[in-house]
């Protein structure tokens, strides 16, 4: 599934042929997605211009001149396109935003756990981004604030940090570079961690999102950029999917283990 660099190096890819454009028509083939598509939003929109293209955490949302939003989450397997319109269609091709340049934004998702949703101009929260932790880029995230949600917990500092409630972004990939770049092994109680190493493990998770974002996210199974192409942060993974190969600090070979029923590697001598 996309994370949070790969949404954002998407989000970085539609702008310049999004943002100031005015939408002339959105053509829904298939509306069956993760949540029905509004049957009133091609008609919100059409004729629109586009004033802003923002993320939260996972969620693209493009803002109207109407002050409408269009919300839209990529799901497991969803790709945006930019094409010239007439482009043919491809099996899964659910949504065209046509624009007025002659181009047209497409939504391709096999699985259909995508989506895209109106945010009306007069709702001032949406049920899905309410209860969002902070980005991690933002000035209301950092290691103080980690160390005070995290006492008394005695859930694995990953899954911690992993949850959406906390801070945005950190999926499974990325929270466990941030804990081998911090030297904390990820199945730690997070109520055990100290201030200082949350305040390390604050910077880093700053630091490889960042990086994850410079170098276009981390290729995985479907994901591919607005552009059709794909990330290359894999190619920098210190202990994501290197089970039993060397840790490229030490040399020790990497572990691997199960937390919250997902697999997380790590380094036993870099990690305590």
């Amino acid at each position: 599934m996309p994370e949070l660099p790969e949404v954002e190096t998407v989000r970085r890819g539609l702008e310049p042929h999004l943002l100031h454009h005015r939408i002339r028509n959105v053509v829904v083939r298939e509306p069956r997605l993760r949540w029905p598509v509004p049957a009133e939003l091609p008609a919100r929109a059409r004729g629109r211009v586009v004033v802003a293209l923002d993320r939260r955490g996972k969620y693209l949302i493009a803002t109207l001149d109407s002050g409408d939003r269009l919300i839209l989450h990529l799901g497991m397997s969803g790709r945006l396109f930019v094409l010239d319109e007439g482009t043919p269609l491809k099996k899964h091709d659910h949504v065209d935003l046509q624009l007025d340049d002659g181009k047209l934004i497409r939504f391709q998702d096999p699985r259909r756990f995508g989506a895209l949703l109106l945010w009306p101009a007069a709702e001032a929260t949406h049920p899905l981004l309410m209860h969002m932790g902070p980005e991690p880029f933002s000035a209301d995230f950092d290691g103080d604030y980690l160390y005070a949600l995290s006492r008394g917990r005695t859930a694995p500092v990953k899954t911690f940090i992993m949850d959406g409630h906390v801070v945005v972004g950190a999926g499974n990939i990325y929270a466990a570079e941030s804990l081998f770049r911090a030297g904390i092994r990820p199945g730690k109680a997070a109520g055990r961690v100290t201030r200082p190493q949350y305040r390390v493990l604050a910077e880093r998770i700053r630091e490889v999102l960042a990086e994850a974002v410079e170098q276009g996210g981390t290729t995985l199974r479907d994901f591919a950029g607005a552009d059709g192409g794909s990330g290359y942060f894999q190619q920098h993974l210190f202990v994501y999917g290197r089970e039993g190969l060397p840790c490229r600090v030490c040399g020790t070979p990497i572990r691997r283990t199960v937390i919250g029923q997902r697999a997380s590697c790590y380094c036993p001598r870099c990690q305590r």
